[in-house]
């Protein structure tokens, strides 16, 4: 190959700062392009590959995982489909011992039963692993307690393209969570409404950021680990730390850099709210998980009653962002429940027809069709995301006037 690449799945609406996040790394813009859930970027060199792989392993905040690509041909009959990736040099990737997983999908294409795919995958696999192993029976072991390795592969217009999973789980389990509040924001999600909402840029105009529906806290933990420059995947590890063909010495390296570049000795600037004590329990403990425990401020408290000076009264800051991702009224709470909170977060931001309070910017994550109106004024900027399965719009506010 003389390019290799390195596909970067996200979620729906999260392409561009995903983009971002890889020119912010020092990747040039035109090694890097955009589809709909995915974000390639194409290297020059295989050193280089391997290198990002564990580089964007550990650095990406918006990416759900990291897929290296080893292959990609068209295939329309499964004769063509298990010739063609017999072909491709297997013993290069997988190591003995390890338990293969074949997985993937089929969109517009001749072969689209996903089972006999993944079958022919796997016996075209395991024929060229056992001739390049000199196994005569044909056959290979493997042995789930030694590891797993995935295979993915993807099948749009007739194209196949096959991947190794280098992540593991996947990259929105940072490690700090592990209670689960009812319903918590993804952790990828929550850091691209940063992303979009210029958090980094306004902090340093001495803008807080306050949350008052912060549940377990993933809005203000990842805007601390944002802050400190702390590496998403610092605190955990990756299926290709364990193959042979990426070494554990360049994961080893580059988590030993990321922790080189965390920034010490900052001020707190961000705060976080909830009605449910048993909420502000797990968020504390999950900042302290995070190591960012003493960057954030929780306090048990009821939207109703905040209003926009006690906001300053609470932080000191005359200047915040209040992001958050209120009940929806699918599994917390009823639709007129929900509602009403949006009232709320409206009441707190003042907002009218001349847009909200001074000294305040608003993004909210929600699927109420109804929101600005709810809300009591028109979001300066509607941005389409998805929360899960729930198609959801992120409103953004951010044109006050001094009233």
């Amino acid at each position: 190959m003389n390019q290799w690449r390195i596909h970067l799945p996200v979620l729906f609406g999260i392409e561009a700062a995903a983009g971002d996040e890889l020119v912010a790394l020092g990747y040039p813009k035109a090694a890097i392009t955009r589809e709909n859930g995915v974000v390639t970027l194409t290297l020059d060199s295989e050193e280089e590959a391997k290198d990002a792989v564990a580089r964007l392993n550990y650095r990406l905040r918006t990416v759900e995982r990291v897929l290296y690509e080893v292959a990609t041909f068209p295939a329309t009959t499964f004769d063509e489909l298990f010739e063609r990736a017999q072909q491709v040099p297997w013993e290069r990737w997988l190591d003995h011992g390890y338990q293969i997983v074949v997985n993937g999908y089929s969109r517009k294409s001749a072969l689209f039963g996903v089972p006999a795919i993944q079958r022919t995958l796997k016996k075209a696999i395991v024929t060229r692993l056992a001739a390049a192993r000199g196994i005569e029976s044909g056959h290979i072991r493997e042995d789930r307690r030694v590891g797993r390795i995935e295979v993915r592969f993807a099948i749009i217009s007739d194209q196949l393209t096959l991947l190794l999973e280098t992540s593991g789980d996947g990259l929105h389990k940072r490690g700090y969570r592990p209670l689960r509040h009812e319903a918590p924001i993804r952790e990828t999600l929550a850091a691209a409404m940063l992303h979009y909402s210029f958090f980094l840029r306004h902090v340093e105009n001495n803008e807080g950021v306050y949350d008052p529906f912060c549940g377990s806290g993933t809005f203000l933990i990842e805007a601390a680990m944002m802050l400190a420059n702390i590496a998403p995947g610092v605190k955990r590890h990756f299926a290709a730390e364990r193959m042979a063909y990426f070494g554990k010495p360049r994961f080893d390296r580059e988590r030993e850099l990321a922790k080189r570049e965390q920034i010490p000795g900052l001020e707190n600037r961000l705060f976080g709210s909830d009605l449910s004590g048993e909420a502000i329990g797990q968020a504390r403990a999950n900042a302290a998980r995070a190591g960012v425990d003493h960057l954030i401020s929780f306090r048990r408290a009821d939207i109703d009653d905040l209003t926009s000076e006690k906001l300053q009264e609470i932080t000191g800051l005359d200047r915040l962002l209040l992001i958050t991702n209120p009940p929806y009224g699918e599994r917390l709470s009823d639709h007129q429940t929900a509602k009403r909170m949006i009232a709320s977060l409206g009441r707190l931001a003042d907002a009218d027809s001349q847009g909200i309070a001074p000294g305040l910017r608003v993004s909210v994550l929600s699927p109420d069709e109804q929101f600005e109106s709810i809300f009591g004024a028109a979001a300066d900027k509607k941005r389409k995301l998805y929360n899960g399965m729930i198609r959801c719009n992120m409103y953004h506010y951010f044109k006050y006037f001094a009233r």
